[in-house]
């Protein structure tokens, strides 16, 4: 055997050990809890065969503890790029099989290398997180590489997509990663992220939790809204990872991908003129006219299980990537509260750094009230979409379906925030507040002066007032509505908008960066 075929044997096997991590032993483990090993996870998330990896042969270089006595390959992370529906994307794998995933110097360096190149390249950054937090044995360094990853997931933010996908433990300082990315996943049963653990948490407050509780998926997706998506299973996860990607652009100076649809841009639905029930009081589902006005019906919803009340997702209207955010009248009387107004705030801001139009469909009767939204800050929270929308630049187009009182009006996407084209349909009521509300504020001396025709007075009135705001038109004669649409044309009309705002400019001035309400 020559020296090259010497050589070239001994590669073949370092790889192959590079590729088993921790061993077979502890592999057979990982795939007892129900997870999947590093590489079989980037295996099904990137197009086959377009795997790129870089510094496989890494090792970390701690002497403390015992650490000098093993030196894996890889260092318990598998980093590269590949492609995904043949778009280039840059990746990283924490691998549980090498000491538990737990995060080195050098660990931080593989991740700080593909998010630099990265962001070097304008591709997106995907990362898919199993670790038991920082190598002990390392101490400061550890805790300087979580620094360096932050770091370049602050610089990277608004410039290329970052994703984040839990798929095991993710505690202590490393929640913070994916928490300054775009979106996070969870896998249910199976990853958890938490500050301080539950034998922290019972040491210091007494109260008795587990890791599903405290920071399980269905917690974060319902409770904290920490996570804009919870999977049933990895392979769930990584397909919402591919199915969001396809609605993304590949940076901040490209436009999304487009995608092909037969679904005509004329189609009408009658059912739309019938949706808004003549009671204003009665609920119906915003659901039912995203899934008719977007192509093909389909709706990619961010945030499902946290603060219904309002809806935030993707979808193509005549193949054009769009962002959809549009109040439930079914859950609050579509009402924006603390978490609606965060959640649909930092939907739009994504959309805005990331030139996807947002389409905004409004049923809102105002703020919730009561002391634990005051006391929570609603005002300061309300003031996040009121924000996000104003200092938005893509294209922004409304419709007002029904109810647009008071600030919750204006925090919608309304023309004095730089709305482009706002629609109404007829069953559009844009005023201070519902007519009951008003007339109690309006005529309270005039009824309590008569209290016998108290009643009648108030019926008078409240149909005067109706008649003068219960309807779309006192708005479109100033200008604040461009037009009040047929329901069932609401697609068409929204369509023909956004090709017309398609070549949108708009200049903002110059600064260093905003100060958003936080």
């Amino acid at each position: 055997m020559s020296i090259q075929t010497d050589n070239i044997q001994k590669l073949v096997e370092r790889r192959q050990k590079a590729r088993l991590g921790g061993g077979e032993k502890r592999i057979e483990a990982q795939h007892a809890k129900g997870k999947k090993t590093a590489r079989e996870r980037l295996e099904l998330l990137l197009d086959p065969g377009s795997f790129e990896e870089y510094d496989m042969f890494v090792q970390h270089r701690c002497t403390n503890f015992g650490m000098e006595k093993s030196h894996p390959d890889g260092d318990g992370v598998v980093t590269g790029c590949g492609t995904i529906g043949g778009r280039l994307v840059y990746v990283f794998a924490q691998d549980f099989t090498v000491t538990g995933g737990s995060l080195s110097k050098t660990m931080s360096e593989k991740i700080c290398k593909v998010q630099d190149m990265a962001l070097r390249n304008g591709a997106p950054c995907i990362g898919l997180n199993d670790s038991g937090g920082a190598r002990i044995q390392e101490g400061i360094d550890a805790l300087a590489g979580y620094g360096e990853i932050f770091e370049r997931n602050i610089l990277s933010s608004g410039v290329i997509p970052q994703i984040s996908c839990i798929m095991g433990p993710c505690a202590g300082g490393a929640v913070y990663s994916p928490a300054l990315t775009d979106f996070t996943l969870m896998v249910k049963n199976t990853s958890y992220m938490f500050l301080t653990g539950p034998a922290v948490v019972k040491s210091i407050t007494g109260e008795v939790v587990n890791q599903e509780q405290l920071g399980g998926a269905s917690v974060h997706a319902s409770k904290s809204g920490v996570t804009h998506f919870a999977a049933d299973s990895e392979e769930e996860a990584i397909e919402t990872i591919q199915k969001l990607l396809s609605f993304l652009p590949q940076n901040n100076l490209e436009p999304a991908p487009f995608r092909e649809t037969a679904d005509p841009v004329g189609r009408v639905d009658d059912a739309l003129n019938s949706i808004v029930p003549d009671n204003p009081n009665k609920a119906y589902d915003m659901y039912a006219v995203i899934g008719s006005i977007v192509d093909d019906g389909a709706f990619l919803e961010v945030h499902k299980e946290f603060a219904k009340n309002i809806i935030v997702g993707f979808a193509h209207m005549n193949g054009r990537s769009v962002g959809i955010v549009a109040n439930q009248p079914a859950v609050l009387a579509g009402a924006l509260d603390i978490n609606a107004s965060r959640k649909a705030a930092r939907f739009v801001r994504f959309c805005d750094a990331f030139n996807i139009p947002l389409v905004t469909l409004v049923d809102v009767p105002g703020f919730l009230p009561g002391t634990q939204q005051e006391y929570g800050a609603i005002i300061t929270n309300g003031a996040k979409l009121l924000y996000a929308y104003g200092e938005a630049t893509v294209p922004k187009v409304t419709v007002t379906l029904r109810k647009g009182y008071g600030g919750a009006h204006i925090v919608m996407s309304c023309k004095q925030l730089r709305g482009d084209v706002n629609y109404a349909w007829p069953s559009a009521q844009i005023a201070v507040m519902g007519a009951d509300g008003a007339v109690n504020v309006l005529y309270d001396k005039e009824m309590k002066e008569d209290p016998e025709n108290a009643r009648t007075i108030f019926e008078n009135r409240k149909k005067e007032y109706e008649e003068l705001f219960s309807n779309p038109y006192q708005a479109a004669q100033k200008g604040y509505i461009d037009d009040v649409i047929e329901p069932r044309n609401t697609r068409f009309r929204v369509i023909r908008a956004l090709e017309q705002l398609a070549g949108k400019r708009q200049e903002i001035p110059a600064k260093k960066h905003d100060n958003l309400p936080l």
